[in-house]
């Protein structure tokens, strides 16, 4: 069991460039120009078919390196700079040469975007063609299920790679099956936590590296709403203090901040997304900072806070109308209560509380906006892990909640991904008729 939930923690947390939705595009992108350059083919023009969910969340984000939002900008930065072996860091050879070249690509119409007839979640279908005069090559490149999980290559016709072909039941090659996210409990959870030798854990450290930059990044530039910079301007103590939440808000929001807003500085990611990964270790960066806590305690923390989210991912799905932020910060907020000294109860009654608060929290798709919602988000964390460490849990007798706190956690699962779906689609709905 220890060494799956290591490599669950592994595929799940890892460095992202961009939010992963146009990034996941650009992927594809590169991929499919990729093959055409290997037999020395130049490409063209760009088509890409995307499931609901990638355009609702690529449609008004920043795309790290520019000044742009969208899906177009991001797809043809796939074509001009993406490499596809940096996976979710597939831009992060942006140059302002590469943007220029992206921009005239988009300009002259070579990139067209468009909803692709699918039931599936995440889907990103990426059709790169050459001049007619180099003979009308064409390559195509699928993801599916993960946001760089490239399942079907395709070269003028010739299926260079399909995963629906493979014998293979576990393509990620780490030993997992598809729903072990969802079959963990909490209590393994904690229980894995503190009890691996901590050297074992010392890779969830680096998401303090990556995400504290951003916080950093977001602080020092003018980002998206400045979220973070508002809460911690002087001339706003008097309403906001000098507190641990207004900290743990401020540095979380900063975070968000730079990146919705085209920073060129990668998140540490959790299940997908660089918000939930932010939301996920910032919180509980700040409160360790606070208690100056130690650096096992700390690490121990995060990986709680990790794992948590990760868990009740599984219940929602990769993509849902469900704020990516209500899954991160219940995560930060069992993370809170182990630095604070509580155990199983005390982070169960955390979870319970943040469900009976914050469930409901729509995503309106990626944009800079998603910063508010991340500063909210980790308010109720703060919030929920107080309560829960006075001993104060929201009664099985409110809404979703139950005594069996698997079953709660499973109930919002079902809120998200069944309950929400026609919000869902009229959240789209809306969007694409603005």
């Amino acid at each position: 069991m220890k060494n799956k939930i290591i490599a669950l923690l592994k595929q799940e947390v890892k460095p992202a460039l961009g939010c992963t939705e146009p990034i996941a595009v650009a992927l594809a992108v590169a991929r499919s120009c990729e093959l055409l350059r290997n037999i020395s083919v130049k490409p063209e023009l760009i088509n890409v078919k995307v499931s609901n969910n990638i355009l609702k969340n690529g449609m008004g984000v920043g795309i790290p390196g520019t000044d742009t939002v969208g899906l177009h900008i991001a797809a043809a930065l796939g074509c001009t700079c993406g490499k596809s072996k940096y996976r979710l860091e597939v831009l992060k050879d942006v140059t302002d040469e590469s943007v220029s070249k992206a921009r005239e690509m988009v300009s002259k119409r070579k990139v067209t975007i468009s909803l692709a007839e699918t039931s599936e979640k995440l889907y990103v279908y990426a059709e790169v063609c050459s001049s007619k005069k180099q003979g009308s090559h064409k390559a195509i490149t699928i993801i599916s299920g993960n946001h760089d999980s490239i399942v079907h290559e395709e070269l003028d016709g010739k299926i260079i790679k399909s995963i629906e072909n493979s014998n293979s039941e576990d393509p990620t090659g780490n030993g997992l099956e598809p729903d072990f996210a969802r079959k963990i409990t909490i209590e393994q959870i904690l229980d894995f936590a503190t009890s691996t030798p901590l050297e074992e854990l010392e890779f969830i450290m680096e998401s303090v590296t990556l995400n504290k930059a951003l916080v950093d990044d977001g602080l020092r530039n003018k980002y998206g709403l400045q979220v973070g910079r508002t809460l911690l301007a002087p001339i706003n103590k008097d309403v906001y203090g000098d507190t641990y939440l207004t900290y743990a808000m401020a540095y979380t929001a900063a975070a968000s901040d730079a990146r919705m807003a085209g920073s060129t500085l990668p998140a540490m990611s959790n299940s997908g997304s660089g918000n939930q990964g932010i939301t996920a270790t910032v919180p509980v960066i700040a409160i360790a900072e606070k208690l100056k806590s130690n650096h096992e305690d700390l690490a121990r923390a995060l990986v709680i806070s990790h794992l948590v989210a990760i868990h009740i991912k599984g219940h929602l799905g990769r993509l849902s109308a469900l704020c990516g932020c209500v899954v991160a910060s219940t995560g930060s907020a069992c993370g809170i209560v182990y630095l604070r000294k509580g155990g199983y109860e005390q982070m169960c009654a955390a979870i319970k509380n943040m469900i009976g608060n914050i469930t409901g929290m729509v995503c309106d798709g990626a944009k800079v906006g998603c910063a508010l919602k991340v500063a909210s988000g980790v308010a109720s964390a703060l919030q929920s892990a107080v309560l829960a460490l006075d001993g104060i849990c929201i009664s099985s007798n409110d809404g979703i909640i139950e005594e069996d706190i698997e079953k709660t956690i499973a109930n919002l699962g079902k809120i998200g991904s069944i309950g929400m779906q026609s919000t869902d689609e009229m959240i789209l709905e809306i969007m694409v008729c603005k």
